[in-house]
């Protein structure tokens, strides 16, 4: 095993003991220092012990807390990337996982290379958000559509109101994703390309979910949008015109 002061740290939490070998034996010849856990009660105990980079997350613990239990009060307490495991037809715990922070999902059972490139993918993220690289602006400049004011580079959004309005990073990535792009059309897939490297699925509603959030929190009518426009059976459209200082 790679040293622990060398390799980024990760934490399956799962009850099925094969699932926690077969996600081990393929992360530890790639670098990974990986441990397990069979529940959440060993998992606080390990992440009170040391850091983790990630936690892979089973949604369907049996007993004490869920998966979806842990991942909210895990958000609340951490901001650990966050990989949730769910069964193929668990549609509603993915839009729920998502809803609570996670920074992706990977269903069972999973292919290797997907799994893995996930991982890769979350991680990257998560490396860049903590560098600092997000520099999708000049340092200092903000962005302003119809009286809100967004710093990209501190990721800060300021209501009409002078109030601050708190942004999961989900929610913050969609909101920079279509003001970066205005009076465009951009599809589900192409939505979830640019915030979370992968691709829409039919009946998947994370992205509409996303949306519902974003207005609630940009007091944005959805039935007479000033903001983000349905575009029926194509996607978003952000209809302001953002200019920056």
């Amino acid at each position: 095993m790679t040293s622990a002061d060398a390799a980024e740290r990760i934490l399956v939490v799962d009850d099925d003991p094969r699932i926690c070998r077969l996600v081990s034996r393929l992360l530890k010849p790639e670098g990974y220092a990986v441990e397990t856990a069979p529940n959440g009660h060993v998992m606080w105990r390990a992440l009170r012990t040391r850091p983790f980079d990630l936690v892979i997350l089973d949604l369907r613990l049996p007993g004490g807390e869920d998966g979806l239990a842990l991942a909210r009060r895990l958000r609340a307490e951490s901001d650990v990337s966050l990989i949730m495991l769910t069964g193929r037809s668990d549609a509603v715990d993915k839009v729920i996982g998502l809803e609570l922070g996670a920074d992706d999902y990977v269903t069972k059972p999973f292919d290797r290379r997907e799994l893995l490139a996930r991982i890769r993918s979350v991680l990257r993220r998560s490396a860049t958000r903590q560098g600092g690289a997000l520099s999708r602006s000049r340092a200092g400049a903000a962005v302003r559509f119809c009286g809100w004011t967004v710093d990209l580079e501190q990721r800060e959004v300021i209501s009409p109101t002078r109030t601050r309005v708190d942004l999961t990073f989900y929610e913050f990535e969609l909101l920079a994703a279509l003001m970066q792009r205005p009076q465009r059309v951009l599809s589900r897939d192409q939505i979830l390309e640019l915030i979370a490297d992968r691709h829409w699925q039919p009946f998947d509603r994370s992205i509409d979910v996303l949306i519902g959030k974003l207005r609630s929190k940009l007091d944005d009518d959805p039935r007479h949008p000033r903001l983000i426009k349905t575009v029926r059976g194509v996607g978003y459209m952000f209809m302001a015109l953002p200019s920056s200082d």
